[in-house]
């Protein structure tokens, strides 16, 4: 891996961090709940992912830890995720009359 590399895959993480952050800004809060679902299940694929990238052999140590964090932030993204979805769909649910 040559610092060209690195230079490439901090650009493109740094591009899709500001391009992510301006386009979930701009989602109306009527979306948020839908949007969430959909980025679970993106969110899921991406556990998935880091789960093969954490087992796979590598000549290095470094890729399976950079997996592992990749796995932790990954089911740590999924579970918030869930939790927000959850309490958003909360905020509809209509309230029972006091008896």
């Amino acid at each position: 891996m040559t610092i060209d590399d690195i230079l490439a895959g901090l650009y493109v993480f740094s591009l899709a961090a500001f391009l992510g952050y301006q386009i979930i800004s701009k989602v109306p809060q009527l979306l948020h709940t839908p949007l969430m679902a959909f980025t679970n299940a993106i969110s899921g694929i991406s556990v998935v992912a880091s789960i093969l990238i954490a087992g796979r052999k590598s000549d290095t140590v470094l890729i399976p830890i950079l997996g592992a964090i990749a796995v932790a932030s990954a089911t740590i993204n999924v579970v918030g995720g869930f939790v927000i979805t959850d309490r958003m769909l909360r905020m509809f649910k209509k309230k029972e009359a006091a008896k």
